[in-house]
Order: structure tokens, then C-alpha cells, then sequence
């Protein structure tokens, strides 16, 4: 291990994070809190095996850079724009109050000024990845409370990078010598225009050499080529914002993909990233694992319920703010929960307020606790805002719609779950014949089809659908796991029910059988299968 370390933090990381997600999905914990526990085990708090610590972040950073090329992929410029007037105040809103409760906690602790600043501020920016992950997971990325969160991110990163770059400057004047004015001013005006200058030249340039490239790669027929093409785009976009324009990898790779989200290649890119983009988003769980010094929790227990209470309090923080800004109740609190956690760009903060002197050392396990704790904690806390969002048993404010799915009233009718390109087809084609009804959780569009909104794999949501009384039951989700629960759960709700899933493998089409769909279709056979029925009849 010692001579290949590169394989070692890969195999023993993916392995470890294997096993015990495994182990917490069966405890019905989320897989995460297996994959940070895997990361406690390989770091070098724990006897054992330690991992290279700088070799996993690294390799971490691969997955936060896949991770946000994949929501630009799903992410238009006009969405951003649509929610500046929440987002923009409120996430610098929100980092202020984070700021004021870290300097307060750092007057308690007996630090400086200057140290409760920079606590604050390590505090007050929320993990992307996080987000990301309990957002996609309940696919809420393309729904309007998920791009007030991304928005949210967004505006955070920015604010993060102005923060990393004023610090060195103002280093001086927090320890309380003086502060070169001229210094300050070059540095920021630097990074401004070098973020100026990136955003113009994606725009500009990128807008039309991107898609071009990944047009051409796609006419050549080659899937490894255009594999290579989209993983080049989405690195080297992310490298070069952060190497030549300071700007963060997150958010060089997030404008990459938010620049081809207006080709028609975006979904097969987004699908080409999407393998490596899970493994490495693994590692980077491993990575924050690795870093956690279990015992902080028994030298500082009072720091450390401090300092989670700040990382609780921005939560709430966000809540109020979205409250403040129109945003309903219960989407408020389910985006406010995706946001109470910190993550990497915490992390980042803390070494170069270590580094320059103006943040003690004991303060980086503190941040570290916090974040560990929030992150175990976020996924329960998300599903509970999520189920409250859809539970009837919750009252409507008298400004929202209610949140419960209402049942529907239709009867012999057919179910189609999940309303993109599949689902979509499916239903043009279906809804002239039987009354139709749609499971989406985000806007179907067409108002002339009865939608409910929400997770088809949630309870409330299949029996609002009335399958008892239906005639079929189409589940056009690709993901193989989710959908399994689906015709799970509609088969015990009506035995005869005709339910028709999609597949990508043999296997799922087994698992999907097995648990009682009456046929899944698997694109590969079908297609093949039309190509003899053409032939036979030459």
C-alpha cells in the first residue's frame, strides 16, 4: 500500500464505504452515514489503515466537480435568474447570521474577535455535494423549491471565493495591526474581473464551442469518445475556472453543464457522467469521515453542541428568510434542512484561517464535529420536512395550496409515473384512450392531464392515485431500485393490476418481475426486436 497509495485510498475507500452503507441501508439509516463511518475507520483518529488524506480529497474533488456539471446539465441560465431576488439576499442574509453567532460563540470560548469571524464564517457555507445528493435522491433538482436551493449554493460559492480571496489582505487588520488598503482594493478588483472575465467567456465562447465539440464527437458513433468528450468538458472546464480564474471547481463545473443545458445532447451527457460521478461523490463522504477526530467529542462536548447549535441556527436562519420572501411553509422548511449542514468549502476556510493566524487549531475538529454531525443528521431531518410537506395531517397555511396529494376521483383509468421523455410518449399516447393520471413530483405542463405531485414511492402518494380502481399502471422512472418499490407496493394494492416498468439489464428486469410487474420492457430488446419485425417483412 505504501508504494501505490492512489489504489489503496480507492479500492479499501470504495470497499469500506461499500459495506457499511450497506450495513446502514439495512439499519434503514441513509448509505451516507456508512460511508463517513468508512471514512473514520481509514483515517488517522482510529488504529489501522490511514488512508493518504490529500489523495482522497483530491479525489473527492473529482466527485463535487461531476456532481455540479450534472445539476448545470438540468439547470438554465433563466432558472437562475428567476430566483436572484430570494436567493441573492437571502443566502447573504443568512452567512451574516451565521457570521454573528460564530463571533458570539468565539467571545464565549475566549477567543479574539477575529478568530469568532473566520468560525463564522467556516460555519455559514452549506456542503454542495449534500445538498445535491438529498435533493436528487427525492429528484428535486428540477422542481422550484430545488433551484431556489441551487440558486442558494450558487450565490454561496460566490460570496465564498470573495471571502477566500479578502482574507489574506485583511489577515493584518484582524490581529490587529494594520491592513494595506491599496493591497486590498488590487485583490479585489482582481478576482471580480477574473470572474467577470470567466462568466463572459463562457457565455460568449462556450456556448458555442461546447455543444459544437460534443455535436461532433456524437456524429462519429463512438460512446467512448463522446464518454471522454463530456468527462474533458466538465474537468477541464472546472480546472481551468479554478486554476486561471480563482473561481471554485463547483462552480466552474456548474456553469460548464449549465451551458450545455440547452443542447439536445444534455441528457445523454448527463447519463454518460453519471456512474463516476456516484463513485467519486462516495469518496468524498470517505474524505470528511477521514478528517473527524472522535475525540473531540469527549475533550470540548460544550464547543462542540455550540458550534452544531450555529450550523441548527442557519437552518433556521434560511426558513425565516425564505418565510420573508413569499416562499410556502413547507417548501421552505425542506430547502432551509437541505441547507443546515456545512461541508468543503468549510473546511478550506478553516486551513487558511489556520494558516494566516486569525482561526485556532482546535477550531478546525470543532468545525469538523459540526459537520460530521449535521451531515449524519441532515438526511432524517430532510425526510421529515419532505413527509411534512406531503402529509394531509399537516394544515395548509392559509397562503399555500394544500400540501397533501388530493385522491383522485378517476376510475378505470391508467397511472403513468414519472413524466420525462419516456413517460411523457407514454401518456401522449394513452391519454386519448383512458382517462390518465400522471405521478410527478415537478410540473407536468400540460394542464389538460390530472397530475399529483410527489414521490410515487411514498405511500400517500400511490394511494392518492386510487390504484385499487385502476386499469393500468405504466412506471416509466429509470431507476431500477425506486421503481421496485413502486410495483412493490401497487401490487398489494390491486392484484390484478396490468403494470407495464422500463429496464436497463437483465437484472432489473428479474427484480422488477419478481416483485410482481407484469412486464418490463427493456429498451436493448425492443429495439432489436423492431429491426426483425422490419426485416421479416422485406
Amino acid at each position: 500500500m505504501e508504494h501505490s497509495p492512489l489504489i489503496a485510498v480507492i479500492v479499501i475507500g470504495i470497499v469500506l464505504a461499500f459495506v457499511l452503507g450497506t450495513a446502514a441501508q439495512r439499519l434503514k439509516l441513509p448509505p451516507l452515514v456508512g460511508y463517513l463511518m468508512a471514512g473514520v475507520l481509514m483515517g488517522p483518529f482510529t488504529p489501522g489503515y490511514v488512508a493518504d488524506s490529500h489523495l482522497t480529497l483530491q479525489l473527492a474533488d473529482i466527485g463535487v466537480i461531476l456532481l455540479m456539471f450534472g445539476v448545470g446539465l438540468h439547470f438554465q441560465p433563466k432558472d437562475l435568474l428567476a430566483v436572484k431576488a430570494v436567493v441573492v439576499p437571502g443566502a447573504v442574509l443568512q452567512m451574516a447570521a451565521i457570521v454573528g453567532l460564530g463571533v458570539g460563540a468565539g467571545l464565549l470560548f475566549g477567543w479574539p474577535l477575529a478568530h469568532g469571524l473566520v468560525f463564522g464564517l467556516c460555519l455559514s457555507v452549506a456542503s454542495t455535494v449534500v445538498v445535491m445528493r438529498a435533493l436528487q435522491d427525492r429528484r428535486l433538482t428540477e422542481t422550484g423549491r430545488g433551484k431556489i436551493a441551487i440558486g442558494w449554493l450558487v450565490v454561496q460559492d460566490l460570496m465564498t471565493v470573495l471571502v477566500l480571496v479578502l482574507l489574506p489582505p485583511l489577515a493584518p487588520a484582524l490581529k490587529g495591526g494594520g491592513v494595506d488598503l491599496g493591497a486590498l482594493a488590487q485583490s479585489l478588483a482582481l478576482t471580480l474581473g477574473k470572474l467577470a472575465l470567466f462568466a463572459a467567456l463562457m457565455v460568449v465562447i462556450g456556448r458555442r464551442v461546447i455543444p459544437a465539440v460534443l455535436h461532433y464527437i456524437a456524429h462519429t458513433g463512438s460512446r467512448e469518445l463522446f464518454r471522454l468528450a463530456v468527462l474533458s468538458v466538465a474537468l477541464g472546464v472546472a480546472f481551468v475556472a479554478a486554476e486561471l480564474f480563482g473561481v471554485s471547481i463547483a462552480l466552474g463545473a456548474f456553469f460548464a453543464g449549465m451551458i450545455l443545458s440547452g443542447s439536445p445532447l444534455s441528457q445523454r451527457a448527463a447519463e454518460e457522467s453519471l456512474p463516476l460521478r456516484d463513485a467519486f461523490a462516495v469518496l468524498f463522504f470517505v474524505s470528511v469521515g477521514m478528517l473527524f477526530n472522535p475525540r473531540v467529542v469527549v475533550e470540548a462536548p460544550v464547543a462542540l453542541a455550540v458550534s452544531f447549535a450555529i450550523v441548527v441556527a442557519g437552518g433556521v436562519a434560511a426558513y425565516l428568510l425564505l418565510r420573508l420572501f413569499g416562499v410556502k411553509s413547507a417548501s421552505a422548511a425542506t430547502i432551509a434542512v437541505s441547507l443546515a449542514q456545512i461541508g468543503e468549502f468549510s473546511f478550506i476556510l478553516a486551513d487558511l484561517g489556520i494558516g494566516l493566524g486569525i482561526l485556532p487549531e482546535k477550531a478546525r475538529d470543532l468545525i469538523l464535529g459540526a459537520s460530521i454531525l449535521s451531515i449524519f443528521l441532515n438526511p432524517l431531518l430532510f425526510a421529515i420536512a419532505a413527509r411534512r410537506e406531503a402529509s394531509p395531517r399537516v394544515p395548509p397555511a392559509p397562503d399555500m395550496p394544500r400540501p397533501a396529494p388530493e385522491p383522485t376521483h378517476l376510475t378505470g383509468h391508467a397511472v403513468v409515473v414519472g413524466y420525462g421523455r419516456v413517460g411523457h410518449m407514454v401518456a401522449d399516447g394513452i391519454k386519448d384512450r383512458l382517462p390518465l393520471l400522471v405521478l410527478e413530483e415537478g410540473a407536468v405542463g400540460d394542464p389538460g392531464i390530472e397530475h399529483i405531485r410527489g414521490n410515487a414511492a411514498r405511500d400517500d402518494v400511490l394511494a392518492a392515485a386510487n390504484l385499487a380502481q385502476a386499469k393500468l399502471l405504466f412506471v416509466a422512472i429509470p431507476e431500477a431500485f425506486e421503481a421496485g418499490q413502486i410495483v412493490e407496493q401497487a401490487r398489494k394494492a390491486n392484484p390484478g393490476l396490468a403494470i407495464i416498468a422500463r429496464a436497463h439489464f437483465d437484472a432489473e428486469v428479474d427484480h422488477l418481475l419478481a416483485l410482481g410487474a407484469t412486464r418490463v420492457i427493456m429498451g436493448e430488446r425492443e429495439i432489436a426486436a423492431a429491426m426483425l419485425d422490419f426485416a421479416k417483412a422485406q
